[in-house]
């Protein structure tokens, strides 16, 4: 049985979406539907799109909008997907130019279907990018590409600024929550990621409101810092429907506080925190943050 929503939680997610209303986004909409492309922020429902679309930012979802996985977390639909579509990198570094987009984040539904997981399209979409637009950074939050070290290079030789993927929940919940997914696996993508190109900063997020302990989140946080993880981001579970996995709690905005802290007393080079914040929520401040800090170098 889901926990019912706090109040103070729905005044906030009332004011996200009122911003949906605006001509800024009703703009940004249009675009979407012109170049016939995905955004996450629609397909997962995200609270924040108003916020984001208004700020012009957004995340692409490349590969489709359907998932070979079903998670029991997420608004994405699972069945069988299309056939890669080869101009879907135009189309995406288009819009990011006509979107005056300075930093492009990019996410993928799990794509077991194909052999790289679709790690040489989703390249190939980085690389349409920076073609198009030189300046624009990127940030690809990947699957787990099923742990294939090739395929994971091949997205890494395309020289994102950011390599993205998510650890979701504390290991303990993730047989009940993440089907098909590994938390060792997981640990292993980041790792490898920052072995194998130092330069490029390594993120992940996780939420919270699942029935993780304290503990185990702390057991988390230390895990992610272990494997070298620069940027973080927490934020509360949400369940799409009755028929995803419920919500057992909804933490106050000083736990967020409380763990923000904690996780940069680790190391984190930088994390944003709090109910309403997803993976990509204000990424390019979050990575600017970092930078301008001087500790990602």
């Amino acid at each position: 049985m889901t926990t019912p929503m706090p109040q103070w939680l729905k005044d906030l997610v009332g004011r996200n979406k009122a911003a949906l209303r605006s001509s800024t986004v009703l703009n940004a909409q249009e675009s979407i539907h012109h170049h016939l492309l995905h955004t996450v922020c629609q397909e997962a429902r995200c609270p924040n799109r108003g916020e984001c679309f208004n700020c012009g930012d957004a995340t692409f979802m490349v590969l489709g909008d359907i998932c070979t996985r079903g998670c029991r977390f997420c608004a994405v639909t699972k069945g069988r997907p299309l056939p890669p579509d080869e101009n879907e990198p135009a189309r995406v570094a288009q819009a990011v130019k006509e979107w005056n987009i300075r930093y492009a984040v990019l996410t993928m539904p799990t794509r077991d279907d194909l052999p790289d997981g679709g790690a040489a399209h989703f390249a190939r979409v980085i690389s349409a990018i920076k073609t198009l637009t030189p300046h624009v950074k990127t940030e690809p939050l990947i699957s787990d590409l099923r742990g294939d070290e090739a395929a994971l290079k091949t997205v890494l030789d395309a020289q994102p600024e950011v390599l993205a993927h998510n650890v979701e929940t504390v290991p303990a919940l993730y047989q009940a929550v993440r089907v098909g997914a590994d938390y060792r696996r997981t640990l292993t993508l980041l790792e490898r990621s920052k072995k194998m190109a130092p330069h490029i900063l390594t993120k992940t997020g996780f939420m919270v409101g699942l029935g993780e302990t304290e503990e185990q989140l702390k057991g988390l946080l230390t895990d992610l810092r272990a494997v070298g993880v620069d940027l973080l981001t927490i934020g509360q579970y949400l369940a799409p429907s009755v028929a995803h996995y419920p919500v057992a709690r909804y933490p106050q905005p000083e736990e967020y506080r409380a763990w923000e802290e904690y996780a940069l007393s680790l190391g984190f080079k930088g994390v944003a925190s709090g109910p309403l914040v997803r993976s990509s929520y204000r990424a390019g401040a979050l990575y600017a943050r970092a930078m301008q800090s001087g500790l990602a170098k």
